[in-house]
């Protein structure tokens, strides 16, 4: 049987990374971004790119394969957007409609459609889907406008013929240096695949690590271990970029988050700062914190002090200034914002606003920094696969290397996944 895989939604192509190292080679990618489309585009030049809407384009991209392969693809893998996917209202919004009434939704969650059509006129030997947990939880609208769960629609779409369940899953139980919580549904056609998932309730590997390490796992790798080799920064001119490697560089910080993020400790927010006047140094002021109100919302502490409950001086936490009274009050956020990681932990998830210090629990664990572009291609195990961040010899946008990363599934998952299904395979 052919290794050939059809990568729907692929972005930059960072999870066809690990179909790669399994020799199971991307022919078709199909994604609606140019700027990503080109990158993929640049690492990979053999593969056939299609780049607009995949409801347009469904079509084009089963006759392209047929075409051309004639047989069933090995695997497709799709990854849609998950920016709809909320963990919020699919109660409200199944009794709305149930009422008559026409609940809000969002479209992009109904992208997952095409993609069925597509694998159902293919008929891949496995599918693939990665998206967020909330994925699980998710309601859509489907053909008929009735209101479905998705994973309900994909069962029921894809019928007896596939087998297979959700899971979720912490990357950094795979060993990526990161807790990037997602969900993987995993399905196969395949006789021996039916039996195996029979047996053992999933295709997942076995987890390769866990916050301790036993008999079986190693344990979680931490930022000290992924990272914490790499050249000091600091976010000031002349000091944020490591002229040996142009990806190891960080946005540059005013004066004052400079000042609140040299005086946070290791795995504490700014917003917890103390008294630092020398002739005060009072460490009990009140702590930042939230708490859920009547409505049962999650809201930040209001009375959060910004001086120093003794000696009255101006403590290093977020403020902002009125322009014209110059009166300064404490910033708006959670205790997450401007908040350091912790050394002996894998990094919390790298979102598309990861060099934003106000971004949550993404400061450095020591230096006065975020972290920089290599870190996060580190993190994300990106850096473990042939990649290269260039169009035409180019270096891409910074803002389209974080992009890329936060939208991205570690390839590492993805490398550990091909490798049991192709263990499944073998044995068949």
């Amino acid at each position: 049987m052919n290794r050939n895989a059809i990568s729907l939604f692929s972005s930059s192509g960072i999870g066809d990374l690990g179909l790669h190292a399994n020799g199971i080679n991307t022919v078709i990618a199909c994604e609606l971004l140019p700027d990503r489309m080109d990158l993929f585009r640049s690492n990979n030049p053999d593969t056939k790119c299609f780049c607009g809407d995949i409801w347009e384009l469904e079509d084009e991209i089963v006759r392209y394969y047929r075409e051309n392969y004639g047989d069933s693809p090995f695997v497709i893998l799709a990854t849609p957007p998950c920016q709809g996917m909320s963990p919020n209202g699919m109660g409200k919004m199944l009794s709305d409609y149930r009422k008559g009434l026409r609940p809000k939704f969002d479209e992009r969650n109904r992208l997952i459609i095409p993609a069925i059509h597509i694998i159902k006129k293919l008929q891949p030997m496995w599918v693939i889907f990665e998206n967020v947990s909330n994925m699980g939880n998710t309601l859509i609208y489907d053909e008929n406008d009735e209101l479905i769960n998705i994973i309900d629609y994909i069962h029921r779409e894809l019928g007896p013929g596939y087998v297979g369940e959700p899971k979720v899953i912490d990357c950094a139980d795979y060993g990526v240096p990161e807790h990037r919580v997602r969900l993987l549904t995993v399905l196969s056609r395949s006789a021996y695949a039916k039996e195996y998932f029979r047996i053992y309730k999933t295709f997942l590997p076995e987890p390769t690590n866990s916050a301790d390490g036993n008999l079986f796992t190693k344990p979680w790798i931490t930022l000290r271990e992924a990272i914490g080799n790499l050249p000091e920064l600091r976010a000031v001119a002349g000091q944020n970029v490591d002229p040996h490697n142009p990806l190891h560089k960080v946005p540059l910080l005013d004066k004052k988050k400079l000042w609140w993020l040299d005086n946070t400790p290791e795995g504490n927010t700014a917003f917890n700062n103390q008294c630092v006047n020398p002739d005060c140094l009072f460490q009990g002021n009140r702590t930042h914190g939230a708490t859920h109100d009547e409505e049962g919302i999650n809201r930040f502490n209001a009375d959060t002090p910004l001086f120093c409950e003794r000696c009255g001086a101006l403590l290093p936490r977020p403020y902002v200034e009125d322009k014209k009274t110059g009166e300064k009050r404490i910033m708006k956020g959670f205790v997450s914002a401007y908040k350091r990681m912790l050394w002996d932990e894998p990094a919390s998830t790298l979102t598309q606003n990861f060099q934003y210090a106000c971004s949550d629990n993404k400061v450095h664990p020591s230096q006065t920094r975020v972290l920089s572009l290599w870190e996060a291609i580190v993190l994300q195990t990106i850096a473990d696969y042939p990649f290269v961040f260039s169009v035409n010899g180019k270096p891409v946008k910074d803002g389209l290397i974080r992009d890329t990363i936060g939208e991205s599934v570690p390839p590492r998952v993805i490398d550990l996944l091909c490798q049991n299904i192709l263990s499944i395979k073998e044995k068949e």
